[in-house]
């Protein structure tokens, strides 16, 4: 799924936007292996858990009809702030020589969240990138389908 295999001590970021797997190929391109560095949660319950009222109303000018206003989506904004807060951890890891080579696997648009964020610190050792959600499959079959 990606171009070329992920090499040994790569690490990679497996992620959406309520859970974070950081993961290190101990093994090589041809046989990967990796191994769990750091797993990273997000208590985010659906909107309608978050939201205390009705979407609000606004009443037009002069002809007495209302409009309605959409109301905040508090689940997509957590996601997005977890996107950020994982790019954070991403430099802090970076600037301590943690990792050299990354490759991130997120949803289009967490992913997209997340390369709004990435320090030029991190985006210089990102080596792949893979717009998929892999956060609910096990290690194992993450191996395989990012070497396939």
């Amino acid at each position: 799924m990606l171009d070329k295999p992920i090499a040994y001590k790569t690490w990679i970021l497996v992620a959406d936007g309520e859970k974070a797997l950081f993961l290190e190929n101990i093994g090589d391109g041809e046989l990967p292996n990796f191994e769990i560095r750091r797993v990273e949660e997000q208590d985010n319950p659906p909107s309608r858990e978050q939201g205390a009222h009705r979407p609000g109303r606004l009443t037009d000018r002069g002809s007495g009809h209302q409009s309605a206003v959409a109301d905040t989506d508090w689940h997509q904004l957590g996601k997005e702030r977890f996107a950020a807060e994982i790019a954070e951890m991403l430099y802090k890891m970076a600037h301590r020589g943690r990792y050299e080579k990354l490759v991130v696997v997120a949803p289009p648009k967490i992913l997209g969240e997340m390369r709004l964020k990435f320090h030029k610190e991190v985006q210089d050792r990102i080596v792949g990138e893979l717009a998929k959600d892999f956060t609910n499959h096990p290690v194992d079959q993450i191996e395989k389908m990012l070497a396939a």
